[in-house]
């Protein structure tokens, strides 16, 4: 058994990862517009129609820009929790909404979807984990720390897309306000180079195959930066940078022959969430 992934956006101006297996897809956010969607995904050759349900982690116009249109045209179940709703920017979706809660599975056909709590500045952000059963890709993307449960299911992962956003000496250097500055590496805004290297570092597990780097700046960070770093010590992984301005290629995921040597059982949170609006 296997997934095939793709990252059609990934950057502060738009978020949106396809995970599927043959007959089912779901997206993570809908970042993009509708009509670049379309397009990105017949580049692809991956189908709309086998979208079964996009899962929302937050509600920042980067991550639900292209959402109203592509639900309505496509008839897509839409996931997000009430406290996400609270958002002007989502307030359209009350009635149409399905709501999701942390570590409760949801089957969309034969995948497994799973939302994760994470720390960032919204209402209820979440990280997600798709599998198949045998194949798990996790997305891990907007987090402003390694947290326990980042730890935890980072080891379920065959593949995993996480946040390398900033360069930290890039950052301390730029032209960001200092408030800005202090919001992206504050605990509540985004992971560093350094911070997701140090991830990898402790957490990956044996049989993580891919690992996309996502969500980096535009301008406190370049893919030349990101990628060098975790090419050293990559090892089997390859190391993906997941395009800011474009789709990304479609990889296949294949966990069937490590699949005896994960646990699914997803640990609860230990460290409490914040609440900041």
């Amino acid at each position: 058994m296997s997934l095939q992934v793709a990252s059609l956006n990934s950057g502060s101006n738009g978020n949106c990862y396809y995970i599927g297996n043959k007959n089912e897809a779901v997206f993570i956010d809908a970042g993009i517009s509708c009509r670049e969607t379309e397009r990105r995904m017949k580049r692809l050759e991956l189908s709309l129609n086998k979208v079964k349900a996009i899962f929302i982690t937050h509600e920042h116009a980067d991550h639900i820009n292209g959402l109203s249109k592509i639900i309505k045209k496509y008839k897509i179940p839409v996931y997000l929790t009430k406290a996400t709703r609270q958002s002007h920017l989502l307030a359209w979706s009350e009635s149409i909404a399905i709501n999701f809660q942390a570590y409760q599975p949801i089957a969309i056909g034969n995948l497994v979807v799973t939302a994760i709590p994470k720390f960032h500045d919204a209402y209820d952000p979440y990280s997600f984990l798709v599998s198949d059963g045998a194949t798990t890709v996790g997305v891990f993307t907007d987090s402003g720390r390694v947290c326990d449960n980042l730890n935890k299911n980072f080891r379920l992962c065959n593949a995993a897309f996480i946040e390398s956003n900033y360069d930290e000496e890039m950052l301390e250097n730029g032209g960001y306000t200092l408030h800005l500055k202090n919001r992206i590496r504050g605990g509540l805004g985004h992971l560093s180079n350094t911070e997701a290297l140090q991830l990898f570092l402790t957490h990956r597990p044996p049989f993580m195959s891919h690992l996309f780097l996502s969500h980096l700046s535009k301008n406190n960070n370049t893919p030349e930066i990101a990628l060098s770093l975790f090419q050293q010590v990559a090892g089997n992984t390859n190391i993906v940078v997941a395009p800011r301005s474009g789709e990304s290629e479609v990889y296949t995921i294949n966990g069937e022959s490590q699949a005896r040597e994960k646990s699914h059982q997803l640990l609860p949170q230990k460290e409490s969430q914040l609440t900041l609006f």
